[in-house]
């Protein structure tokens, strides 16, 4: 199929490509691996009749962009959710279809990255994953600080992080050892190390903006802010070492196996569009991603409201859940095929994007928009992001899994799931909570010294 639609000249709108199939196949991450295996086939036979050239390529770009994907039955929910807005119907309703249309937006811009990377060599397109791999917990962040929703920016990204290490991950390993319990998994530790350590820098950049403000109690606040900026600083510049060592110095440790081709899985050796056209579309879906996260960030209260259900919930749990399906089902999909590795490095991958690079961003866009947000992400979310990291750490220690180990980490998140599920109030540490800690460290000493 490939090989024929580089005959078509309106395939290849940038030249000739850069590189064999065999190159252009060097350097696949798991991440694109595991968007492909949401991806089918596209029969092109009836569009390559149409006489005009450009008529054939609008039709031909739509069938693989939009038609490409196993998710293409959610797109019906992006024109109801604007249509919803534009004619008042429920909040609710408008929140609950702008999270199913960004289900298969998602998947779509991996996709495209992916496409467009395939012109510009492995290495950009590496770049353009980091970048775009999580747009959308990027723009929801981005429209949430320009409403100053700055706790939704936090859950939500917290979320994402929790989703990765414990959803994900839990899955894939519970999956993955049910469907192989006679053949032992293994995984390569090295990327998994790597990842975990990154983590832990990211786990202390956000604990301890949060000890300084009991330390440091009534004058707190100035200094907070001024770590927070200062640790994402220190974050991103991990970031981008991290980048310089996935994509330069170690790349082999981060690259996936090559998968035979199957039905579920598309095997890509070509691209399937033009270098302006996957440009183009790409560009597009990010204003349509920006359009839906708006109407999430601006009727999540109404549907917390509406349904009874917390913020907090929502944006932890439910948020990152629907709006990172189509990598999920990737993650588990290669589980179930016994590619750990694939799986290992969506999870993680992910996870650590987030981490290093999406939440030091906001902190540094929100600076920019001289808006206040520091790292303190209050005692129990940072509480339930330090155990779950600690959690992982420990179940990836050995390079094996079993089924045990996924049902572990699933079972964490169904308990930090009910924590915030049973939250109705969003724990903002403000001045009462500060003048309790003091008043209880005073009550202590007084107790100490009459002993």
């Amino acid at each position: 199929m490939a090989s024929s639609l580089l005959q078509e000249p309106w395939m290849v709108e940038n030249g000739n490509l850069k590189g064999s199939s065999k190159e252009i196949r060097h350097g696949r991450t798991a991440h694109n691996m595991s968007s492909s295996s949401l991806r089918k086939k596209s029969d092109i036979k009836l569009v390559s009749k149409v006489p005009c050239s450009l008529l054939r390529q609008f039709l031909a770009n739509l069938q693989e962009v939009i038609l490409g994907t196993k998710l293409s039955v959610l797109f019906p929910a992006i024109p109801l959710a604007i249509i919803a807005q534009c004619y008042g119907f429920g909040r609710p309703w408008i929140f609950a279809l702008s999270l199913l249309g960004l289900t298969p937006l998602a998947e779509r811009v991996s996709f495209l990255t992916e496409q467009i990377a395939y012109y510009t060599g492995s290495t950009v397109g590496g770049l353009l994953n980091a970048t775009c791999g999580n747009a959308t917990e990027l723009i929801i962040a981005i429209f949430a600080l320009s409403q100053r929703k700055i706790a939704v920016v936090k859950y939500s990204l917290l979320g994402s992080v929790l989703s990765n290490l414990l959803l994900v991950l839990g899955t894939s390993l519970f999956c993955g050892g049910l469907a192989n319990l006679r053949n032992q998994q293994k995984y390569d530790r090295k990327q998994a190390d790597v990842n975990c350590l990154l983590l832990l820098l990211a786990l202390l950049c956000n604990l301890l903006p949060m000890l300084f403000t009991y330390a440091a109690a009534p004058l707190a606040a100035g200094p907070t802010l001024d770590l927070s900026r200062a640790n994402s600083i220190v974050m991103l510049i991990a970031y981008f070492a991290y980048l310089v060592f996935q994509l330069g110095t170690h790349r082999q440790l981060f690259e996936a196996q090559e998968e035979s081709e199957d039905d579920d899985v598309v095997s890509e050796e070509a691209p399937v569009i033009g270098f302006w056209s996957g440009f183009a579309w790409l560009v597009g879906m990010t204003a349509v991603i920006s359009i839906l996260s708006e109407y999430v960030v601006g009727t999540i209260e109404d549907a917390s409201d509406s349904w009874g259900i917390s913020v907090s919930f929502l944006s932890i749990i439910l948020l990152p859940i629907v709006g990172n399906a189509a990598e999920h089902a990737g993650a588990i999909i290669f589980a179930f095929k016994n590619k750990l590795d694939i799986s290992l490095g969506v999870a993680l991958g992910s996870a650590t994007q987030i981490s290093m690079f999406v939440v030091p961003l906001s902190v540094i866009v929100a600076w920019i928009m001289g808006i206040e947000m520091d790292l303190n992400f209050n005692l129990l979310e940072t509480g339930s992001l330090a155990l779950s990291i600690i959690v992982t750490a420990f179940t990836l220690q050995d390079g094996t899994s079993h089924y045990m180990k996924g049902l572990v980490l699933l079972l964490c998140y169904v308990v930090i799931g009910a924590c915030f599920f049973v939250l109705k109030t969003s724990p903002v540490p403000n001045e009462a909570n500060v003048n309790n800690v003091m008043e209880l460290e005073s009550a202590i000493g007084a107790a100490f010294r009459s002993a």
